[in-house]
C-alpha cells in the first residue's frame, strides 16, 4: 500500500478502510431504509463474499503454504472459536429477537416507552417523543455482535498482508463490501426504535472499529511468528464460514426475498472472482 511505511501501520490503514463499510451501512440507513428485496440482495452479497473469500483465498492460501493439515486444523479452530464466542458472548443474531414468535412477513409490534417533552433518553437523541426500547436494545446487542465479528476479520487482513501485501489489500476491499450490510443491520433497529439517525450511524461506525484492533493484535503477534501466518489465514476462514452459515444466510432468507438472496450470493461471489483477477492473487 505505502512501501515506505511500517507493515503494521499499513495493516492498520487497510483494516481501518475495511471497517468503514460498517459506517457506510449506517449512512445508507440514515438516507434510506432498505426494503425487503434490497436487504435480501445486500445480505446475500455479503454471504457470497465471505464464502468465496474463505474457501477460494484464505483456506486455499493456507493449504498451499503449509499443507492440508495446517489448513484443516486452522479452519477447525476458527469455526469452533466462533461457535463458542457466539454461544457465550452477550449478543444476539441479526434480527433474532425481532422475528421470534412472528410470522415471516409480519412486522414486530413495538413496545413503546413514552417520554413526553424530552428529546434525549440515555445516550441517544430521539427522532420523536417515543422510544421502542426493545428495538433499541436489539440494535445495541447487534452492535456487540458485529464488533465480535470484526475482530477476526481484522486478523484476516493482518495475516493476509504479512503473507503478501497485494493479498492483504484484496481481503480488505472484500471485507469492506461485506461490512456494509452489517452496518445496515445494526443501524436499522435503532432507527426503527426512534433513535436519532445520526446516533444510529455512530453506533454502526464505532462497531466497525474493532477490525483495526484485531488487525493490530494479529500483526504484532504474527510479525514475530511468521510460521503461524498460514494457520491464521485458515483460522480466519473458519470464522467467516461459521458467521456466514450461522447468521448471514439465515437472516437474509428470513428478512429478505429468497430469490434476491440467492442473486446476492452469486453477485458477491462474482465480485470476489473479479477482485482476485484485478489484484492477481
Amino acid at each position: 500500500m505505502f512501501p515506505e511505511l511500517n507493515p503494521i501501520l499499513n495493516i492498520l490503514l487497510l483494516s481501518f478502510m475495511s471497517s468503514l463499510g460498517t459506517g457506510l451501512g449506517g449512512l445508507i440507513t440514515m438516507i434510506r431504509k432498505p426494503g425487503k428485496r434490497s436487504y435480501g440482495l445486500l445480505m446475500g452479497g455479503t454471504a457470497g463474499v465471505m464464502i468465496c473469500l474463505s474457501f477460494l483465498e484464505l483456506v486455499n492460501q493456507a493449504w498451499e503454504l503449509a499443507g492440508w493439515v495446517t489448513a484443516t486444523v486452522g479452519f477447525s479452530i476458527g469455526a469452533t472459536f466462533m461457535f463458542l464466542l457466539d454461544y457465550f458472548a452477550p449478543h444476539i443474531r441479526f434480527g433474532e429477537k425481532e422475528i421470534r414468535g412472528l410470522q415471516k412477513n409480519e412486522l414486530p409490534i413495538p413496545r413503546v416507552e413514552m417520554h413526553p417533552g424530552r428529546r434525549r433518553h440515555g445516550w441517544f437523541r430521539r427522532q420523536d417523543h417515543a422510544l421502542d426500547m426493545k428495538l433499541v436494545n436489539t440494535g445495541m446487542l447487534l452492535a456487540v455482535g458485529v464488533t465480535l465479528h470484526n475482530l477476526p476479520e481484522g486478523i484476516a487482513v493482518g495475516a493476509g498482508y504479512l503473507h503478501n501485501p497485494q493479498f492483504g489489500m484484496f481481503i480488505a476491499v472484500a471485507i469492506l463490501l461485506h461490512n456494509i450490510p452489517e452496518g445496515i443491520a445494526t443501524a436499522l433497529p435503532l432507527c426503527r426504535g426512534g433513535v436519532c439517525r445520526w446516533d444510529a450511524f455512530k453506533v454502526a461506525f464505532i462497531s466497525g472499529l474493532a477490525e483495526p484492533v484485531g488487525a493490530l493484535l494479529a500483526s504484532l503477534f504474527l510479525v514475530s511468528f511468521q510460521r503461524l501466518v498460514p494457520g491464521a489465514l485458515a483460522f480466519a476462514g473458519g470464522v467467516m464460514v461459521f458467521i456466514t452459515l450461522d447468521e448471514l444466510i439465515p437472516t437474509a432468507r428470513e428478512y429478505g426475498h429468497e430469490h434476491y438472496t440467492a442473486i446476492g450470493i452469486i453477485i458477491g461471489s462474482l465480485f470476489v472472482f473479479t477482485l482476485s483477477g484485478i489484484f492477481g492473487v
